[in-house]
């Protein structure tokens, strides 16, 4: 269940993008933005509540449900499935049955800390799967889930359940749940900056003169 305020957050987030978040991250000295993910399936911005899953090498001790599927039973239009597999890239750590099922629930999107297969039948459903990689190698054998909505790292960033994201196709960048009243007001008045300075090129300004000093000073904190 997402309470009004992570609702509102989102809502909020989906209007802004990567690059203006992770501008305020900077500018607040927080970190939560990552690069080298690429993006299959639906384009656009996607933001949600975070919900992991934690992956580890090796076969399961015993057979059981797939991996992820329990995050896909508790997940839906506002949230974003993380799955951390410390960006290892020799099997899928997610694919085409399991972005079928998050088609179907209408989940907002997938983050991948590894590799993608079935990606023909990703590109055809309506969900954006970030991944660092693309496969047809299995997981069975190869990775196993450990845990569901548990604190997991990403790229040595640390991603707790309840935290926010927003990905496109620029990168991916968390927030964590208790920054959100510093970053979002910040990203906004960013967005409105940047909005204003594309604004007067389309009309003919120089380029000097919208991307000086006032552009390169855009992240100092204000004194």
């Amino acid at each position: 269940m997402i309470d009004a305020v992570t609702r509102d957050a989102i809502g909020r987030l989906r209007r802004l993008d990567s690059c203006v978040v992770s501008d305020a991250l900077d500018r607040l000295s927080l970190e939560g933005a990552l690069g080298a993910f690429r993006r299959w399936g639906r384009g656009g911005v996607v933001a949600g509540r975070v919900t992991t899953v934690a992956l580890r090498a090796g076969s399961a001790p015993k057979v059981g449900a797939h991996l992820g599927v329990g995050a896909l039973a508790a997940a839906g239009p506002d949230h974003v499935i993380v799955v951390a597999n410390q960006g290892r890239t020799e099997a899928g750590a997610w694919g085409g049955l399991l972005t079928l099922r998050a088609h179907l629930l209408g989940v907002a999107g997938v983050i991948v800390d590894g590799a993608l297969r079935d990606i023909d039948e990703v590109e055809a459903l309506d969900v954006a799967v970030f991944a660092r990689a693309a496969t047809p190698r299995t997981a069975r054998g190869r990775f196993h889930e450990v845990a569901t909505d548990a604190v997991v790292r990403v790229e040595g960033v640390e991603v707790a359940p309840g935290s926010l994201v927003v990905a496109d196709g620029s990168g991916v960048v968390f927030v964590r749940r208790e920054d959100l009243n510093a970053v979002l007001p910040v990203a906004e008045e960013i967005a409105a900056r940047e909005s204003t300075m594309a604004k007067a090129l389309r009309a003919g300004s120089q380029g000097a003169e919208i991307l000086g000093s006032d552009y390169e000073l855009m992240l100092e904190r204000e004194t």
